[in-house]
């Protein structure tokens, strides 16, 4: 066969085979840009799930009613900073558990806010309390709704000495602090012997009042009825060995007076609820620096 001929046979029998690579690079490139289609597409998919589980996380932590945490986020708190602690006693650094203190507050006088404001107004003014409790601790500590119009205070690395100081700053601010007002015109003054709330709180330390999350609710418990027993507007301490049970403070009708700094409680990143916001119109807390929050806009009416 001429070259000529044998040159358009190959010709020949090549068309094919070259318009079916076309055919398959074609197909290839569709199938790549439908991979990278699939994967932008399960990306977002992914990130939108991981936005939901976080949402449906948080929302299970907290308390609907005040924003804070709920009973359920302050008891796994508790049992993972209490073997937290107990763990440090078995390491070459700690001769002893960590320190670990408990602070259980009850609001006393709400029964008269309910009765003025009803319970939609009074139930702002509950959720409006309990975040500007909240940006009185550190964003180590963490506060959540216990029951009604109890708190607990879980203070990790915090002695008695410590909570002491942090039990009597949370009963001057129930006390001090500037409720919610609808009024239209100038904001009333704060009152000059305060809003009508006050605060019960009994405090309770590890190892000294117990060392599992039960037994230290029970001293802290016990502890907050002596205050109650007292008249409120107090504190106390559980007894524990060589320790009184009382406050180091002035009694209740004592003059006003802003609470003391507190000198043995360290500085870590912690527990801040992300449901808790601030609120605008309180006075700012001088004794630290408080966790950044979001300004709630949804006011009860």
């Amino acid at each position: 066969m001429s070259t000529p001929l044998l040159v358009q046979a190959l010709a020949a029998l090549s068309a094919p085979a070259l318009a079916g690579a076309t055919v398959l690079g074609v197909r290839a490139r569709r199938e790549r840009a439908g991979a990278a289609a699939d994967r932008e597409r399960l990306t977002g998919r992914i990130a939108e799930l991981e936005e939901r589980c976080a949402e449906l996380e948080r929302t299970a932590s907290c308390d609907p009613l005040t924003g804070v945490w709920n009973y359920r986020h302050l008891q796994l708190t508790l049992d993972r900073e209490i073997e937290r602690a107990r763990r440090a006693e078995h390491t070459d650094q700690a001769e002893g558990p960590r320190p670990l203190a408990v602070l259980l507050l009850e609001i006393a006088g709400f029964d008269a806010v309910l009765a003025e404001h009803g319970r939609a107004r009074g139930n702002a003014i509950l959720r409006d309390l309990a975040q500007r409790l909240a940006m009185e601790i550190r964003r180590a500590d963490t506060l959540g709704r216990y029951s009604g119009e109890e708190f607990l205070v879980v203070l990790p690395d915090t002695g008695a000495e410590g909570a002491a100081q942090v039990a009597e700053r949370l009963v001057w601010s129930v006390r001090r602090h500037l409720l919610l007002d609808w009024s239209s015109g100038t904001r009333a003054p704060r009152p000059a012997g305060g809003n009508g709330l006050t605060a019960a709180v009994g405090v309770a330390v590890l190892p000294e009042d117990g060392t599992h999350a039960a037994v230290l609710l029970r001293s802290a418990d016990g502890a907050l009825a002596a205050a109650r027993a007292a008249g409120g507007d107090c504190w106390r301490l559980a007894p524990g060995p060589g320790r009184p049970a009382g406050p180091r403070e002035q009694p209740p009708s004592a003059p006003e007076r802003a609470p003391t700094p507190e000198r043995d409680r360290s500085e870590k990143p912690g527990s801040l609820s992300a449901c808790t916001g601030g609120d605008p119109l309180a006075q700012p807390v001088a004794s630290h620096t408080p966790a950044t929050v979001a300004v709630p806009r949804d006011v009860l009416s």
